[in-house]
């Protein structure tokens, strides 16, 4: 019965875990518009789950669809118009709350700056290196739950993320290298690739790990409930939340793709 109670959820968390990946990996895909409408429904339905945990007297649905309206809006302008627009929603769901704006303001702006920056990382890169990320994403996760399963051991902090080890959380930045690695050896990006993948890894596992701290604060257990097996949005693109703001702040200082010519 023990055995059983770890790996009960197994099944639904990877059949839902996969539908998403794949959805989110054919507008990658595709790109332009398609990719755009992704990232602007899913940054206004995490700032829906956030305000919601935040403060449930706020106008959850109205500060979501005004983050998101002013998400649609900049990406289709020059960045330099776009960052007042990104900003705006942080001022005004600011004063529609009674309590913990300041734990508002930093994740919403967080969330609009990523869905605003996978844009231009789409048209920057291409579709190649959009999808070294979300696998360096994606395998962190899956590594990280596989390992805290079947080693277990020290618990990471077990007072905001009770089931995260550090076994877990090695596996994660393991799997991360292998996938450095291999694009290393696909593309024509040197071996730097590894450590950055790794230092990717990371990124994604603090997005994680803030997010946890958002719900052991105010109390809850998942963001919502609107995917079986993970919880909400939040709970699935946290990672990718911390990975993208990384990458964001980081790709001018490594010469992003490390030395390759494109």
């Amino acid at each position: 019965m023990r055995q059983g109670g770890r790996w009960d959820d197994l099944g639904e968390r990877l059949g839902v875990g996969a539908v998403v990946a794949a959805i989110g990996l054919a507008c990658v895909w595709v790109g332009g518009v398609v990719f755009s409408l992704l990232t602007i429904v899913i940054a206004g339905v995490i700032v829906w789950e956030l305000v919601r945990m935040l403060d449930r007297t706020a106008p959850a649905g109205v500060i979501a669809i005004g983050s998101a309206a002013a998400l649609a809006v900049a990406e289709f302008l020059p960045p330099g118009y776009a960052l007042p627009l990104l900003l705006a929603p942080v001022f005004a769901g600011f004063s529609q709350l009674a309590q913990r704006r300041a734990t508002f303001a930093i994740f919403t702006l967080l969330i609009l700056i990523a869905g605003f920056g996978l844009n231009v990382l789409r048209v920057d890169f291409g579709f190649l290196w959009m999808m070294w990320l979300a696998l360096v994403v994606i395998v962190t996760d899956v590594f990280g739950y596989f390992a805290g399963r079947f080693i277990g051991g020290p618990k990471f902090w077990p007072r905001v993320s009770p089931k995260k080890t550090w076994a877990g959380t090695v596996a994660g930045w393991v799997g991360a290298a292998f996938v450095g690695g291999g694009f290393a050896w696909y593309t024509d990006a040197t071996t730097q690739l590894v450590p950055v993948s790794i230092a990717i890894s990371m990124a994604s596992q603090m997005g994680d790990i803030a997010e946890s701290a958002v719900k052991r604060r105010v109390g809850v257990k998942d963001s919502s409930s609107l995917l079986p097996g993970h919880g909400g949005l939040f709970d699935r693109f946290d990672g990718m939340l911390g990975a993208a703001v990384f990458l964001l702040l980081t790709e001018q200082l490594i010469g992003f793709p490390p030395g390759s010519a494109g």
